[in-house]
């Protein structure tokens, strides 16, 4: 498996945010997209995963556009932007079972619970998510993670923002077993993180390449 950006040009408004943007992912590479506010970094994960269009290029899975994949494409990807993704209505617990569920992985209340547990949510399990801080919102997301193993292509958009450090070891674990598996992880971030990779990788925005 391989996710490959090719020649792939950004244009907002009248602005162009990058152009000419390639690269290739492999089973157990990680690749950290870094970069000032405004270089990108968000418009080009969007793109990878299928939310968001080039003005010019295309992102390939296997070898195909990710277009004419669609729902085969997807099946294959977790994705946790800015915005969590968590109801408010839903106990911690019933949003990973939900979203799990319409991801084709359905998982069981308690595996639910394991995964909170993971990051330190054990006793908000059981608590409507509307109850939690912004800090818990965010690891009730990505606990997904944790239950997503099978799942080879993680893009994640800052997911280490607003969390202690223990949380940060914890994830750090997890994307680290899930390269070890083969895996393939793109992310953002302005901390300095340490993972366990074939391939760490950097692209910076600011220079529109590898380094």
């Amino acid at each position: 498996m391989s996710l490959q950006a090719h020649s792939l040009t950004c244009i907002r408004g009248d602005l162009q945010l990058f152009a000419d943007l390639s690269f290739d992912i492999q089973p157990g590479d990680a690749l950290w997209v870094s970069g000032t506010n405004g270089s990108g970094k968000t418009s080009l994960l969007r793109m990878l995963c299928g939310l968001a269009a080039p003005a010019a290029g295309e992102v390939r899975w296997q070898g195909r556009n990710i277009r004419s994949l669609r729902d085969e494409f997807c099946s294959k990807l977790i994705y946790i932007g800015h915005a969590n993704g968590v109801k408010d209505d839903l106990m911690a617990w019933e949003n990973l079972v939900i979203s799990t569920t319409l991801a084709g992985d359905p998982v069981s209340e308690e595996e639910a619970h394991q995964a909170l547990q993971h990051l330190g949510l054990g006793r908000a399990a059981d608590l409507p998510t509307r109850a939690l801080s912004q800090g818990q919102r965010k690891r009730v997301a990505l606990a997904r993670l944790s239950l997503g193993m099978k799942m080879p292509l993680w893009i994640l958009d800052e997911p280490f923002t607003a969390l202690d450090k223990s949380a940060v070891a914890a994830l750090c674990g997890t994307i680290s077993k899930h390269l070890s598996g083969g895996g393939m992880v793109i992310y953002t971030t302005h901390q300095e993180i340490d993972l366990s990779a074939k391939r760490a990788l950097r692209l910076d925005m600011n220079e529109g390449r590898l380094c």
